[in-house]
């Protein structure tokens, strides 16, 4: 689909068709559809919510849809149930919308994007769920405990059942709340350019209230912000948009002045140049990546940040490179995962991943590892994270890497938040409130 929006439900459909029909990151396709339409400041607003609202509750909307179109919603045109998806949100969802108004709508859509017909369909499944929304009750009892979470919750019902089996019925549900709720909006201080508070200082004088990250000395949060993109123009070298939890990184690593680091998962680059503040800019950061149009992420963000000591490489992280075998002080696998503790931020990733998919992530993981490991000097460090949730990509890539690398053992770090010393670190977002994330260290024999 290709067309200049001409209202904040044209945008909302348009950046939806990109996540729902090809993939798209939902956080890339809106930004990418709001530098191309020509809204107000509040229409902005209104497509941001009716996007991040209807990936989000995509599946309880199905629920509904299911109910008031007569035909499997797998059958239907794509573009039409997108548009359904769209008009089911405001009705159910957005009080202050007239359902006249998301109705009415939602058929223009359909008659300008899909054709004729489709508007009518559009109409007929959309007016009868307007009129009947509130006889429609979830199902109810001990035996449809998991599917009622589910729909309320607006999670896959495989997952509540696994975070029931991990945690409990009431920590499945916390944390299912922990990833409908609003995030904080969290960046990294650029340490090479400021400190944190003078940066706090500066920014106060622009209006833009911020508190200190309790799990990062270089972190900053704002609970409200003016403007993005009056922040990234204004500061744009000073900061770097980034999770609390994957601050983690580079203080566990703790990477001295001078050392040579490798980084075999870079992209985009925000582990990477925190590295880079750590040393100081002093010293050699190797960044590898896979793809070319990453490592050009990786090499911008550097640029932006004035930071010269990061070589991007384009290079498979499973494949052994003879000349790098023991060269590194310290190297960082953050290794591809399931993306199970990012939720809150990944609001498409619910629906996108699958309970048999999870099975690929750990071979892939002890490869990376396993040859990461093989470019750790001796005495040098090697730090594995991820941000998952799963035990089977984590604590147990964990113990089969020692069970089978006699040369490293595991190496303490100080917990983020208490100070005492850990070997392993698994974030869990409904009890410590940030992003799921998972960190353990080893260090290689001398």
């Amino acid at each position: 689909m290709k067309g200049t929006a001409k209202n904040p439900r044209e945008a909302a459909l348009l950046i939806l068709e990109q996540i729902f029909l090809r993939g798209a990151y939902a956080n890339l396709a809106l930004d990418q559809g709001l530098r191309g339409a020509t809204l107000s400041p509040l229409d902005r607003k209104l497509t941001t919510e009716l996007v991040y609202g209807t990936v989000k509750t995509m599946g309880t909307l199905d629920w509904y849809l299911s109910r008031v179109v007569n035909r499997p919603l797998r059958k239907l045109d794509p573009l039409v149930l997108v548009i359904l998806r769209l008009g089911a949100y405001q009705l159910l969802y957005l009080d202050r919308i007239p359902a006249s108004a998301a109705c009415n709508e939602s058929v223009k859509l359909a008659k300008k994007w899909v054709h004729e017909g489709a508007g009518k369909l559009v109409n007929g499944a959309l007016r009868q769920l307007a009129r009947t929304r509130d006889q429609w009750k979830f199902p109810q009892g001990p035996d449809h405990e998991l599917e009622r979470i589910a729909l309320e919750y607006y999670h896959p019902e495989w997952l509540v059942r696994r975070w029931k089996f991990r945690y409990g019925l009431e920590e499945a549900v916390k944390l299912c709340a922990f990833d409908n709720a609003r995030p904080a909006f969290s960046f990294r201080v650029n340490t090479l350019r400021d400190t944190r508070e003078g940066l706090q200082e500066k920014l106060a004088e622009k209006g833009i209230r911020t508190r200190p990250s309790q799990w990062s000395p270089d972190g900053l949060l704002c609970d409200s912000l003016p403007s993005l993109d009056d922040l990234v123009e204004g500061f744009g070298p000073d900061i770097y948009i980034q999770d609390e939890s994957s601050m983690l990184d580079a203080a566990v690593l703790d990477p001295q002045p001078g050392e040579r680091v490798l980084d075999l998962c870079s992209a985009p680059g925000g582990k990477t140049t925190h590295l880079a503040q750590k040393m100081q800019d002093q010293g050699e950061i190797l960044a590898l990546d896979l793809y070319d149009h990453k490592l050009d992420l990786v090499r911008e963000n550097a640029r932006r940040l004035g930071i010269h000591c990061i070589r991007t490489e384009k290079q498979d992280g499973t494949v052994f490179v003879p000349e790098w075998e023991n060269t590194a002080h310290r190297v960082l696998v953050d290794a591809p995962c399931s993306g199970l503790g990012v939720l809150n931020r990944r609001a498409e990733a619910r629906w996108t991943k699958e309970e048999r998919s999870l099975s690929q992530f750990p071979p892939l993981q002890k490869k990376i590892l396993a040859n990461g490991a093989r470019y750790v000097m001796p005495g040098g460090r090697l730090l594995y994270s991820t941000c998952t949730l799963e035990q089977d990509e984590n604590t147990r890539v964990r113990k089969w890497f020692l069970e089978n690398h006699p040369e490293f053992a595991p190496a303490a770090f100080p917990h983020p938040l208490t100070g005492e010393p850990v070997e392993e670190l698994q974030i869990l977002p409904q009890r410590d409130g940030i992003n799921g994330f998972y960190l353990c260290l080893f260090e290689k024999r001398k």
